[in-house]
This record gives structure tokens, sequence and C-alpha cells, in this order.
């Protein structure tokens, strides 16, 4: 139906349409913007001629008895018929935009600020409205909300649910990036967006807006430009100084993120961007290698503003957030740099008038703090510090956007907690044949465990028997290291650790060199280029319990992509980084003494309240 629907369209081209040719492409479900495109009309333009034809989609219940007696369930979608079933309420309601279909970069964990979400807003009385297409979640399960919309996240339809249900507000801080990009044009549309105000997001959003923000308040930010075409990207690396970071304007969960070394890497990566999107400019940022990335989450009420949780990154600046495991409270930072990160970070909810959920990126180098990302809206890492904490923060949040003060709900500042909350990405790479393991800025994980206990090497070794065989960390054997040149001085610290922990020592040569040097016991491995045997020889006869592997440039990351392949098929514990690894030493160091002991989510906050 859709095929024949545009080749009528075709052969009206250049021909007036009328109403009924509006009303049968809508029942045929084309959408506004689509016609737009074809009418060479705004979808501004499309819509207001269609409201004007009284050309409405009416909804329908999902009949949820099949058919054996009268359904109740207000699960309701779009079709252009005559008969609504929609049947609004007079309720005072509140609608919450879902975060639309599961990708990397974009997932459950959006779905849980959602339902956290309507479960406050119904402690408040109001009516909540979930608009939503995703079928595996649980914010789309008939009993979370008051009434579910199984609609897309596109303007409008939001804006067609909006006209029936008449709500108090839309919240759009919950779902993610998808129902934030919403916000502009649903206020343009006359909708009352809850929360912090869509001028707020876009301060944070526009490249230029953020700069000018970052200046009022006199914070740092790494030198950054914007390109259009080649050569402006290489004026701009010019100027800021390389590495830097590449990635397109628009991307969500680090998609297209590269960092850059050099002028000819930098060429080739602006050449395919500017072909694959000519309208979007190329945000190119000056990468700070060897820094400490730091997430923050906090709440606020426009007044009153408290961090939830700090987490600092195990892996360095340049790997995704969303993939970098890290550690509540921060685990190697000082406090006094603690202390600035929650200033800067209340300092910039308040510039912002934040009104609910805030997510800021810090990166710490030589002591100094640089504000990478600022993000008004809720973050993947929400879920996390809220089981940390034992605090709701999406449900607190929804509350302080239906009208009440923190104050009132009793939260007034940043809970403190005893024990350590390590957070671990898992990855979903053993399902991809030819993928490779190496982490970088572009998102790829598909999940998170939280590993809990008192120190921060038992944590880190909970974390990682969370993730399943390939994380399990060795207590005996074989380690095998061969890492870039840079890492080297890092590889003989390792390998004296691991050393004195009573591991056995393969390198290549290169690395075996370094660690000789050093007066530690190694054996030397081929490479696979080499000849046999070689290390994936050794992986493959179970020779290797423990793998650390890092890499400079395409050279080296194709020459090792073996190892690490073969190290996830055969299940054996690999690191891609060196702080990931050091990290791993101390949690083999915390299962060398002695048993892990379990303990419930809620027994840790027992203990932390007395």
């Amino acid at each position: 139906m859709p095929i024949e629907g545009e080749g009528m369209a075709d052969k009206r081209e250049g021909q007036d349409r009328g109403v009924e040719w509006l009303r049968e492409a809508k029942a045929l479900g084309f959408s506004d913007r689509y016609l737009a495109d074809l009418l060479g009309q705004s979808e501004r333009e499309v819509r207001a001629r269609r409201l004007q034809a009284g050309i409405k989609p009416t909804f329908k219940r999902v009949d949820t008895c099949a058919a054996e007696f009268e359904a109740y369930t207000p699960y309701l979608y779009s079709t252009y018929e005559r008969e609504c079933e929609a049947n609004p309420t007079a309720r005072r309601k509140i609608m919450i935009l879902g975060g639309g279909p599961n990708r990397i970069g974009q997932g459950i964990e959006f779905d849980y600020c959602c339902v956290h979400g309507v479960w406050g807003l119904k402690e408040e009385g109001f009516e909540t409205i979930m608009v939503n297409c995703n079928p595996e979640t649980v914010s789309t399960d008939y009993d979370t909300s008051d009434r579910l919309y199984f609609e897309p996240l596109t303007l409008e339809d939001v804006l067609n649910i909006v006209e029936i249900e008449r709500p108090e507000g839309v919240i759009v801080q919950f779902g993610g990036q998808t129902p934030l990009n919403l916000a502009v044009p649903l206020l343009k549309a006359g909708v009352n967006i809850l929360g912090t105000s869509p001028d707020s997001i876009d301060r944070a959003e526009d490249r230029e807006r953020f700069k000018a923000l970052l200046q009022t308040l006199g914070l740092r930010q790494p030198a950054n430009g914007t390109a259009t075409s080649v050569e402006g990207a290489l004026a701009v690396a010019r100027q800021i100084g390389y590495p830097v970071i590449v990635r397109p304007s628009y991307v969500l969960g680090g998609r297209a993120m590269e960092v850059v070394y050099d002028e000819a890497d930098l060429r080739e990566y602006v050449e395919r961007a500017v072909k694959a999107s000519p309208e979007h400019p190329i945000l190119i940022d000056k990468f700070l290698e060897d820094a400490t990335e730091v997430d923050v989450d906090a709440i606020a009420d426009g007044q009153t503003v408290v961090v939830g949780g700090i987490m600092e990154h195990i892996e360095e600046a340049g790997i995704h957030s969303g993939d970098s495991a890290c550690s509540m409270p921060p685990y190697s930072l000082a406090p006094h740099i603690l202390a600035e990160i929650a200033e800067q970070t209340k300092r910039l909810a308040l510039e912002l008038h934040v009104v609910g959920l805030l997510n800021i990126q810090f990166a710490v180098k030589n002591g100094d703090v640089y504000v990478l990302e600022v993000n008004p809206r809720a973050s993947r890492t929400v879920p996390f510090v809220s089981k940390a904490i034992g605090i709701p923060l999406a449900k607190l949040a929804a509350r302080v956007m239906g009208g009440r003060t923190l104050r009132e709900l009793g939260l007034t500042q940043a809970r403190e907690i005893s024990h350590i909350a390590l957070k671990e990405a898992v990855f979903p790479f053993i399902k991809f044949p030819g993928v490779d393991t190496i982490l970088g800025p572009e998102m790829k994980s598909t999940g998170e465990v939280m590993g809990l206990d008192r120190t921060f090497g038992r944590a880190f070794a909970k974390s990682q028997l969370s993730v399943g065989p390939a994380g399990s960390l060795p207590t005996k054997g074989t380690v095998f290291i061969s890492v870039k040149d840079k890492d080297k001085p890092a590889a003989v610290q390792l390998a004296q650790v691991l050393h004195q922990l009573g591991f056995r020592i393969l390198a290549t040569r290169g690395t075996a060199n370094a660690i000789c040097a050093a007066d530690i016991p190694v054996e030397v491995v081929l490479k696979v280029i080499e000849g046999r045997p070689h290390v994936v020889d050794y992986i493959k006869n179970g020779d290797v319990q423990l793998l650390i592997n890092t890499t400079m440039g395409k050279s080296s990351i194709r020459d090792s992509y073996d190892i690490r392949r073969t190290a996830l098929i055969y299940n054996i514990p690999y690191c891609t980084t060196i702080p990931g690894a050091f990290a791993a030493t101390q949690g083999i160091k915390a299962l060398l003494e002695g048993p892990m002991d379990i303990k419930s989510l809620q027994e840790y906050h027992q203990h932390d309240r007395g």
C-alpha cells in the first residue's frame, strides 16, 4: 500500500493536491514530514493544512482480551478512521516521552528513568501518560502508566496526542536524546515543557552558546572548533594541536567519533564525513591525553542543587563514557579536585536553571578540571547512581517537575556512602564475527553490571565476575603483555605486580625487552606475523589466563586483531587499556586475599544509615 501511495503521489506531482489526496495519503501512512518534502513545504505548513481540512488521527485501544469481552486497558495506537476510542479524562495529567527503540547509546537505562518518573508523578496525584513505541520495555507494560500511547517519538505523533489529551505539560528529559530533540519544536507548537526550559537545553546543546556559557562562568574547556570542509578542519587542528577528537555534530552514543593523531588521518576522516553528511559541521576538540574522565549526575529544582554521584572512569579519556568502567566514589582523585567538580556542577546547574536531572562530563589533567559536556537530562548512569546511594533520583526529579522542591522532598545534600560501587560495561562482541574488541570514543556496549564492596579491588573483582566467563579474573597462571611504546613503563610496573602475585609473564619482543631490563622474569613469544608457535597458539592451547594489549595506530590495531579476537572466543579476560589492567591487578589481589562475601544492596544502605 505505501508503494501504491508513492506512485499516487508521483502522478500528482505538479498538480493541485486537494483535501481528498491529503486524506488518502495520511490513511496510507505517510507522515507530515514526508509529504512536506514531496510538496516542497515545511512540516508545519502541511500540519496546518491538514488540521484546517479536519484531517486528524483517531486512537484505537489494543484489544488485550482477544475479543472475548470488552477491554478497558488504555493502551492506544493511532489510525485515520472515524471513531476515536481515546476517551481522555478530565484529571490533572502529565505526559512523559520515552526513548523509542533500543540501540547502542540509548537503551534500557532511560526506560528505568521513565518508569520511575511515572511512579513519582502518581504519588503527586497526576494521571500519567506514557508515549513510547518499544514493546521490550517496562514503560510500555500496560500497568505502568495510567495511559499508554504506542506511537513513534516524532513531532507529528506527539502533537497529535497532546491535542487529544491536553496534558498540563510534557517531560522530555527521561528518554535520552530522542525526546530532548523535540523540546524546542514542541515549545514552538505551544506545548508546555516541564522541567529545564528548552532554551536552557539549547544553551547546553548548541556549540557556540555552550562555549559562551563556560566563558561566563570562567570554566575551562578543551580548545575546539568546527569545520564543514577538509581545509577548514585542517586549519582548526593546526591551531589547537594534535591529537584531536573529531565527530559529526548530530551523533548519539559517540557514533562516528575518532581520535586523530595526524593530518593524513584527519583528511581521510573529514572527506568521509562531509561526503556522508554535507549539511552538518564537524566538531573538532583538543584530545586530552592521559586525562581522567569523570561523570557527575545531579538533581536540581531551580534553587537547590544536589550532586547524586561523582564517578571516576577507570579507562582514560578517549574511551566512551558508556564503555568505560567507573568507580563511585572516585578511587584516585584528590578531595580538593572532587570539591571543585561538585562546585562547578552546582554553578552550571544554577546558570542553566535546571529543574530535574543533569549530567556533566569532566576531564581532569595535571590538576586542572575541564568541562567536556553538559546534558540537562537523565543520563545512562542515573540507575547506577540511584542504586548505589539508595535514592531514586529519577522519581524525585519527576516530583520536582510536578511542582515540588527538593527541600520538601527531604533532599538537600549529597548522600555519602561507605562502600564502593563499580560499574562495568557488557559488550556483545562475541555475537558479531570479525568485530574488534578494542575500545574508543564510539560506544559499543549494550549493558552494564555493578559490583559492590568495601574496597575498590573487591568491588572490581565482583564486577568482572558479573560480566560472565570472559570477565572472571585469574588467580594463577600466565599473563601475556604486548603494549605500545608509550605504555612500556606502565607495562613494567604491571609485570612487577603480577610476578609478585605468582604469575608467569609472556610478552612480545619489544615489551619483553622493557620488562627484562627491570630484572623481571619474562618469556618472549612471537607475534602472529613472526612465525609459530605465536601468541594465538598459546591462547588456543590454554596457556594464557590474562591478556593485556594496547595499540597505537591503524597498522598496530590490524596486526594485533587476532590476539584480541581469539581471547574473546576462548573466554580469556583481556585488558585493552593500561588503567583497566591496573584495576585488574587490584581485583586479582583482592581475590587472593580470601573469598568474596555477598550482601544485598539494602544491607549496604542500612549500614550507611546506621
